[in-house]
């Protein structure tokens, strides 16, 4: 019979979970964005960003290649709650009624995350680099809304008419939700919000109409 080696304990500190880095991602996101928007985002270096959020520099540069892109995780759940809502789009339900009673700004619970990506949208027309970040999101969105619309439509999301109404969505979105950051400057008061959710809910319902009307009588 051989001897059973004991197991050497592991050093070091326990791996990571995806979840867990995506909250830490997100929580530096947060830190960033005040830092961005009360002292500019040349004045911020990665070392303050990483000191406010309590992780060490070398965390910080493996979760973000430079410091623009700390804005991309609070982005990102604003982006994400638009595809959620569209994957809820119930099939007899016009798009402008389900928008109106299902879209909310961002994915999380939080309220003070919908003031921050509105900072981010606001600082985004002086800082071409987080606006670059904040542009190919809503380009990478085409994608999840080309499968979503091309299941509504029951056409591939590969056909052209699919990918041109998710890029006219993602269009939509992006300039309501500059609409949205400009308005709210003041804070994201209820009825700034609702003034959003209806304009997007408008906007959005005019484009869905027009195009798969257009390719109908194509």
């Amino acid at each position: 019979m051989k001897d059973v080696v004991p197991e050497k304990p592991r050093r070091g500190r326990p791996p990571v979970s995806d979840e867990q880095r995506e909250r830490q991602r997100l929580d530096i996101s947060r830190h960033a964005v005040r830092l961005f928007a009360s002292q500019g985002v040349a004045a911020t270096s990665g070392e303050q960003i990483a000191q406010a959020a309590g992780v060490s520099e070398r965390t910080f540069w493996r979760y973000f290649p430079h410091k623009e892109s700390c804005v991309e995780p609070l982005l990102t759940q604003s982006v994400d709650a638009f595809c959620a809502v569209l994957r809820t789009w119930p099939a007899d339900l016009e798009l402008f009624d389900h928008l109106r009673a299902a879209y909310t700004p961002v994915t999380g619970p939080s309220p003070d995350d919908v003031e921050a990506v509105l900072a981010v949208v606001r600082l985004t027309h002086d800082e071409p680099a987080l606006r670059a970040v904040y542009l190919m999101l809503h380009e990478r969105a085409e994608n999840a809304l080309a499968e979503v619309l091309g299941r509504r439509l029951g056409q591939s999301a590969a056909t052209i008419d699919v990918r041109v109404l998710a890029s006219a969505m993602t269009g939509v979105l992006r300039v309501a939700t500059d609409d949205f950051a400009r308005a709210a400057v003041g804070g994201a008061t209820d009825g700034v919000l609702e003034c959003h959710r209806e304009e997007l809910a408008r906007a959005l319902g005019l484009v869905q109409r027009g195009l798969t009307q257009a390719a109908a009588t194509a």
